[in-house]
């Protein structure tokens, strides 16, 4: 992660997520892959490709969940590994399929450049508190 800040591991939303990451779609056999700074969830062999699973608890995000599978399927096609991806929301027995085409990768693309400058900016911009904040993994940093 950038500059080495890390969520807070004791966090019980983290612990619900891999939980049910782990405990959900057990005939998937191949689980939890590191590729370079990303970690894959579920990662199996399709008929063509690769298909990459992000498992989420719940599909109240799903913009920011296609986005962040949409930056793992960017960052593998990089290194020449093509793929496609499956949101996957067990509690809610959902699947959507996320197919990297010429539209989402300039959304990651832009995503990627705006991040980056807010990672070097020489100090953060001041924490807006906003209804996100009660449940994040990071809260300690903006308001310990």
């Amino acid at each position: 992660m950038a500059r080495n800040i890390n969520p807070n591991q004791d966090n019980p939303l983290l612990d619900l997520g891999r939980f049910i990451q782990e405990y959900s779609y057990e005939r998937d056999k191949r689980k939890e892959v590191i590729v370079g700074n990303i970690k894959i969830d579920v990662i199996k062999k399709g008929k063509k490709e690769i298909i990459v699973g992000e498992v989420k608890k719940s599909s109240k995000f799903k913009e920011s969940a296609k986005m962040q599978l949409a930056f793992y399927l960017w960052e593998l096609k990089k290194i020449g590994i093509d793929s496609s991806g499956v949101l996957m929301f067990p509690k809610e027995k959902e699947r959507i399929e996320v197919v990297l085409d010429d539209e989402l990768i300039e959304k990651v693309e832009i995503s990627a450049k705006d991040i980056l400058k807010i990672i070097y900016e020489e100090k953060p911009q001041p924490a807006i508190k906003i209804g996100y904040c009660k449940n994040c993994a990071y809260s300690e940093f903006c308001w310990a």
